[in-house]
């Protein structure tokens, strides 16, 4: 199967188009090389993705004949990413919470809260 149509089936991208883009800005590596989105997984390859500022590693144990759901991921890959790199993607993560300008972007729960506690007059 193809790299990109695996990496979408496996749900690590939301659309093969963004697999293959993926793969052509060099974020996607087949047993630790640069791969292509032509590239051919195999059973027992291992596939590394990145996501900023980690790179996730999976150890492909089935090709799916499809895209898949979310619960039979298990049958088909195994995460193989070491524990600190996960937590260093959720440390990062809550940075990028906290660092967030009070009204800047898309109002938060308690933002809307606050909001209409105003346009009622307070109560």
């Amino acid at each position: 199967m193809r790299l990109d149509k695996f990496i979408w089936c496996v749900r690590l991208c939301r659309t093969r188009s963004l697999a293959a883009e993926e793969c052509k800005r060099g974020q996607v590596r087949l047993n630790d090389h640069e791969a292509k989105a032509s590239a051919v997984v195999k059973v027992g390859d291992r596939v590394s993705v990145r996501q900023a500022p980690i790179w996730r590693v999976f150890l492909v144990k089935a090709i799916p004949p499809s895209r898949v759901g979310a619960k039979l991921l298990p049958d088909l890959i195994e995460d193989k990413t070491p524990w600190e790199e996960l937590e260093k993607q959720e440390l990062a993560r809550k940075v990028r919470v906290a660092s967030r300008d009070p009204g800047a972007g898309r109002p938060t729960k308690r933002d809307r809260r606050d909001m209409e506690r105003f346009g009622r007059g307070g109560e």
